[in-house]
């Protein structure tokens, strides 16, 4: 006997390492390919779920506010809803004419918001989780690089806004790993030390637990060595 096909349907979202997937639409600032058209820089793409909410309302005035900081990183931002453009643009000009918010007004959204009526988009990402809801997206954050591959994903639920501290940091802290071959420790910010790879060999673990070089080893699997925010700011703000 045949069972029947699960009218929820959950779409995987993309595994971290792998390519994002690739797809065309229509934004507020044009039609775009993606991930091509940004081929060389970084991208955060962000779903949310729907126009003319309170919380969206929030997070979109604070990414326009820090595009600029994003923009020093080498990074897009790309935002998606499950909305048509006309909401979209009717939404924005809310924004930018009528909310003050904790000091922030006046605020122009210049980067774009895709149209994802048919949830194509938001399919592909795996945004639209059943549970959550049927019809919108949830609070979905891919980090991707600049060969197009995902490297970090944080999902939040639509009740949840985004802490936009920590994707900065999150951003700051996959370029220092990449630029500079090393993990960053719990609570790490630009400045403090980074974790260098564990030893590969027991030669080379005892050779760093005796080094009285630039290393501090607290095991033979766990050393850390310093990394100035100067040097992180001359090299990622290059990027």
């Amino acid at each position: 006997m045949e069972s029947n096909q699960d009218e929820k349907q959950v779409n995987p979202m993309p595994y971290i390492g792998t390519k994002a997937p690739a797809f065309t639409a229509k934004t507020t600032q044009g039609d775009i390919n993606f991930p091509s058209d940004y081929t060389g820089k970084w991208v955060i793409l962000f779903s949310h779920p729907a126009d003319f909410t309170p919380v969206c309302t929030t997070e979109f005035m604070k990414f326009a506010v820090m595009e600029d900081e994003f923009e020093a990183l080498n990074c897009k931002l790309v935002g998606i809803s499950i909305d048509g453009l006309f909401s979209h643009i009717a939404w924005l000009r809310t924004i930018q004419e009528k909310i003050d918010y904790k000091g922030m007004k006046n605020v122009e959204v210049k980067f774009p918001l895709i149209e994802d009526i048919s949830m194509n988009v938001a399919k592909k990402y795996g945004m639209v989780q059943p549970e959550e809801s049927e019809t919108q997206a949830v609070r979905a954050v891919f980090f991707i690089n600049p060969e197009g591959i995902v490297k970090a994903i944080i999902y939040y639920p639509q009740s949840l806004g985004r802490n936009f501290d920590e994707i900065k940091r999150a951003l700051i802290a996959l370029k220092t790993a990449e630029e500079f071959g090393v993990a960053t420790p719990a609570d790490w910010r630009p400045g403090e030390d980074v974790i260098v790879p564990p030893a590969g060999s027991c030669g080379v673990a005892k050779e760093r637990m005796e080094s009285k070089d630039e290393l501090t080893c607290y095991d033979w699997f766990f050393c850390t060595k310093k990394l100035t925010k100067e040097a992180i700011d001359n090299a990622l703000l290059k990027q």
